[in-house]
């Protein structure tokens, strides 16, 4: 049995009190994910001055606390903040001066992202091929009544299902075979030609296309796809408070691609085309390199999709899952989650953050995939979670990134079912 503490508080202090989880932390694709080491100049306590201090990952962290579905979500910017913004362009508004914009806000587009943005639709198109041929070879199941996912030879047998009828299951899923959706959940946004333009009105939403809000966000941000088109403008937008006084005249959209057209050739783009049928099996001495590849793609759309947020604007509902890339969100009356009837059906726009538009869908993480016990609920905080996609291609054979190791728990020794009991 371990003697480390499981909770990993006594011995990674400095951690828990840093201002930003480390799962928020920018996450370099191309950089080293090792060990630094510090050179300790000072002498403290009659110590060798040259004495070298490993700054490790802590053994284990809590995974971001499950929100409430009776409570909005909290800002990702201090309120205070979107207040005193507020009433400073207020003030320039009332003294009829033009509010400064940079680009993007200004509906131009910033050079250095452009690279960044075909980099991360590249990735994108790796990503999806590369689960696509995975599940040839790592089983993903998925129950049916509720939306929790498992990646092994067999479902867990811990009762957590919150689904239809689970007190006569005694809470325990009900697995069918899963697909590359249940892995790589589909966060979708209206494709607009012009996102500074009319707003989608409720009675207009059928006459805009639904794309992926990653793809959307590249899009946005200097991506051409010849089906997708969108205005790039060259001349700024301007503001007076948050009235728009210049827009450079609105332009007839085009018609949406999908209307008219049966055959959809942007298969590498969208998981509901990228069908598991259509990537054949990978040979067996290809499948680690695949996996590695697939994970590094999957490191690059987050580091890239973190990287657009921070000058492109993408929106949240504060109550449900949806999402749209632009300065304004939709007006599509589509929430159906808390106190809807008050709101009309609207949604609660607030800025997203990044596990919204690339959400992470936490799963169990298995040590033996092949030949170890199926996970139990009585050992269940003996377990770890980990990213469906990162749990896909560790069992697969890739190398698990540093970042991930603490929340995988990876040096806990789990017990026996009956020594479970005796563990402080």
């Amino acid at each position: 049995m371990s003697t480390n503490c499981l909770d990993g508080k006594s011995t990674s202090r400095s951690y828990y009190m840093s201002p930003e989880p480390f799962w928020r932390q920018e996450l370099q694709p191309d950089a080293p994910k090792t060990a630094r080491t510090f050179l300790c100049a000072g002498r403290v306590g009659g110590q060798d001055p040259t004495v070298k201090r490993q700054d490790l990952y802590p053994q284990n962290v809590d995974l971001p606390p499950i929100l409430p579905k009776k409570k909005k979500k909290p800002y990702p910017i201090p309120l205070k903040k979107i207040q005193q913004a507020a009433r400073a362009d207020k003030k320039l508004a009332e003294k009829g001066i033009e509010k400064p914009l940079e680009p993007p806000k200004n509906g131009l587009l910033v050079p250095d992202l452009i690279p960044v943005a075909y980099r991360v639709l590249e990735a994108w198109k790796v990503l999806i091929e590369g689960l696509a041929q995975l599940l040839h070879v790592v089983p993903v199941h998925g129950c049916s009544v509720c939306s929790e996912v498992h990646v092994g030879q067999t479902g867990h047998q811990i009762q957590d299902c919150r689904g239809p009828g689970n007190v006569h299951r005694r809470s325990y899923h009900t697995w069918v075979k899963g697909s590359i959706n249940d892995v790589l959940l589909p966060t979708e946004s209206y494709h607009q030609y012009d996102p500074f333009g009319r707003r989608i009105k409720h009675e207009t939403r059928f006459n805009y296309d639904r794309i992926p809000a990653v793809v959307e966000l590249c899009i946005q941000a200097g991506v051409d796809v010849p089906e997708y088109p969108s205005r790039r403008r060259t001349k700024p937008i301007r503001m007076m408070g948050k009235k728009v006084i210049d827009l450079g005249g609105f332009v007839e959209e085009p018609k949406p691609y999908r209307s008219g057209n049966p055959s959809y050739p942007l298969l590498q783009l969208d998981t509901y085309m990228s069908h598991i049928g259509q990537f054949s099996a990978p040979a067996a001495s290809d499948v680690p390199r695949l996996a590695q590849e697939t994970l590094k793609a999957y490191e690059i759309v987050r580091w890239g999709v973190r990287k657009l947020m921070r000058k492109y604007s993408a929106k949240a509902c504060g109550y449900c899952s949806e999402v749209h890339v632009g300065p304004w969100g939709h007006n599509a009356k589509l929430c159906g989650e808390f106190k809807h009837q008050w709101r009309d059906g609207k949604h609660g726009w607030q800025d997203a953050t990044v596990d919204e538009v690339v959400p992470p869908n936490y799963v169990w993480h298995v040590r033996d995939p092949k030949g170890g016990p199926p996970l139990r609920g009585a050992l269940k905080r003996f377990y770890g979670k980990a990213p469906a996609v990162v749990e896909v291609c560790t069992q697969a054979g890739a190398k698990v990134p540093d970042i991930y190791k603490p929340m995988m728990r990876l040096d806990i020794v789990i017990p026996d079912t009956e020594e479970a009991s005796l563990v402080a």
